[in-house]
């Protein structure tokens, strides 16, 4: 009875849970249901996954989810919210070297946030319904507009000309397949497929100064300061 008694007093003395975890604050509890939302909804589809999926996944009570989220629509806007948040912190542009080199240090950061927030990056890319409307819709495109911006501000461009603005959205659909290819495969080093990337950007640039003079004369100038470097 004795020995009994003893473990019902340690029983109760423990954590609720069992497990021993520390109390989170409410931000750190909030941030762990968004990172569990993050990882199951970069594997499947929104509709495929139930606040008792991501209660499960972080170890919490299916209310404790609802405390902190109204419902699955609003955790889900809060986990794509995340992921474009810290991506937009990543993205800040260099402000020192040639056009290019600049261009080179952000598509680094941007593979950066690619491998160490996988989760985060497919969910943004690959998660959300097929016609991306509402918020969802909303923070796919406001990354995109912002890793445009941060484009031209490495090439030195205020304004694109037409041209130029189209050339870098379809280059910039490329390195979002890429990002996807190569964290399902992970067959190329990172190094070289950043190289690749840059380099298809110069190829189509040039293509591309065929048809704009604007382009063309962005071109020149760009290969004319990588080879007088």
């Amino acid at each position: 009875m004795g020995d009994r008694a003893m473990a019902g007093a340690k029983a109760r003395g423990r954590p609720s849970g069992g497990r021993g975890r520390r109390r989170l604050s409410v931000d750190e509890r909030r941030d762990e249901l968004i990172e569990a939302a993050l990882q199951l909804f970069s594997t499947r589809s929104p509709e495929d996954v139930s606040i008792d999926d991501v209660a499960a996944k972080a170890g919490a009570s299916r209310a404790l989810v609802y405390h902190y989220f109204g419902g699955k629509n609003e955790l889900y806007i809060a986990a794509l919210g995340s992921a474009a948040k810290q991506l937009s912190v990543l993205l800040e542009p260099p402000t020192e070297g040639r056009p290019l080199e600049r261009l080179r240090i952000s598509l680094k950061r941007y593979f950066d946030f690619v491998e160490s927030h996988a989760a985060g990056y497919t969910a943004l890319l690959r998660g959300g319904p097929a016609d991306r409307s509402g918020e969802a819709g909303e923070i796919v495109d406001g990354i995109r507009r912002l890793l445009l911006d941060r484009i031209l501000h490495s090439l030195d461009v205020d304004v694109p000309p037409p041209i130029l603005r189209i050339t870098l959205r379809c280059w910039m659909a490329t390195v979002e397949t890429a990002g996807l290819d190569w964290l399902e495969n992970r067959d190329v080093s990172r190094p070289d497929l950043e190289r690749l990337l840059v380099d298809q950007l110069v190829v189509i640039m040039q293509v591309s100064g065929r048809h704009d003079p604007g382009t063309g004369a962005l071109f020149d100038r760009l290969a004319h300061e990588e080879m007088n470097h």
